[in-house]
């Protein structure tokens, strides 16, 4: 083989949008191309001779999918696969693994992201979805609501002419009238369709204040652990709107762990997305901006995931199935997208936001 042709055959790698990775028979990392740099968040100088069970996490199937490959010395597929390591988020991905031609015990791991085109899908999904909650609660608004004021004025007046004994019932009529009107407010956020104000954002400083807030609240039983990569461009949006956000999905992660040995980590990485239009803009925005809510729970039933979105969809008891709803629209409101990636372990929700053209890294 000679010089030039190794040079072409490496600029050929480099330029895949694939992760390629290639071990030894020992599981030795030997050659890894830039798109596995980005996706271990590692360059190669750190993962060439490492072990593949030290690039990703000790449970992770891609280590038994490399050693069943080498076995069989057959090509093995698996889709949909979730890869995570301390150092990164959890990341679904195909998986194909090859023995290397003419390698004694040499494996070829082609490593593919999940198709953004299924998240955009998804997002679009999210997005109907909250148009359906807001013409419902216009019509809840007019249908419901103004009739509850006249009754709960009705039960006022009622009161002062009733015994004592009987003005329990006009207390009651008069709480759920307001229970009911709060639900349906708490629905009317939906129909907000008004622009968002965009500013520029250090993303860091939304999650320390909001963490400060967990741990002072409703988390002081929770570990936090932070990973952030401090070189990450400013996003793009309204501060408040972002807070609360980022409190509602750390208020359900709290929520998914045990009162003792719960953790709750969030990260931060900037990662090459696509370029997609926002509405209500003639701008074409990036989604380099990745920040995840990772807790240690017990994962989330798969059965519920495909509606984990849907609004009156929940697990808790006293739940509205509003919240993640809301959260959805107000990531979409900014141009980006929201997944979630469960196990029986942890679960992580991603968000990825924009940021303006020319900020990239």
């Amino acid at each position: 083989m000679t010089s030039q042709a190794a040079i072409s055959q490496d600029l050929i790698l480099n330029s895949l949008p694939d992760s390629i990775v290639v071990v030894d028979d020992k599981n030795h990392v030997t050659y890894v191309n830039n798109a596995a740099e980005q996706l271990f968040f590692s360059g190669a100088k750190l993962l060439l001779r490492r072990k593949l069970e030290d690039v990703v996490s000790f449970d992770s199937p891609l280590v038994s999918i490399v050693n069943q490959s080498r076995q069989n010395k057959t090509i093995t597929s698996e889709y949909d696969i979730l890869l995570s390591s301390p150092k990164y988020s959890g990341k679904r991905v195909d998986i194909h693994v090859s023995p290397l031609i003419e390698g004694d015990g040499d494996m070829v791991i082609q490593l593919q992201e999940r198709s953004i085109a299924q998240k955009i899908s998804q997002q679009l999904k999210h997005r109907g979805a909250a148009r359906s909650v807001a013409g419902m609660a216009s019509v809840l608004a007019h249908e419901i609501k103004n009739p509850l004021s006249g009754i709960r004025g009705s039960a006022q007046l009622l009161e002062h002419e009733i015994s004592e004994s009987d003005r329990d019932l006009t207390r009651l009529i008069c709480e759920e009238t307001d229970r009911i009107c709060a639900l349906v407010d708490r629905m009317e956020v939906f129909s907000n369709n008004k622009p968002i104000t965009a500013e520029d954002i250090n993303i860091h400083s939304v999650l320390e204040h909001v963490r400060k807030l967990a741990q002072n609240g409703f988390g002081q039983h929770i570990t936090f652990k932070e990973i952030y990569d401090p070189s990450i461009p400013s996003a793009r949006g309204d501060k408040g709107l972002l807070i609360q956000v980022f409190l509602n999905l750390i208020k359900n992660a709290v929520e998914a762990l045990p009162h003792n040995g719960g953790e709750v980590t969030l990260t931060t990485a900037y990662r090459h997305g696509v370029r997609v239009a926002v509405a209500g803009s003639k701008e074409r925005m990036h989604l380099p901006l990745e920040i995840c809510v990772i807790d240690n729970g017990r994962g989330i039933a798969d059965d519920f995931k495909p509606y984990l979105f849907d609004p009156f969809v929940t697990t808790k008891s006293m739940g509205t199935g509003l919240g993640l709803a809301l959260v959805a629209k107000i990531v979409g409101d900014h141009g980006g997208i929201i997944e979630c990636d469960t196990t029986k372990t942890n679960t992580t929700f991603r968000v990825l936001l924009p940021s303006i053209e020319g900020q990239g890294l």
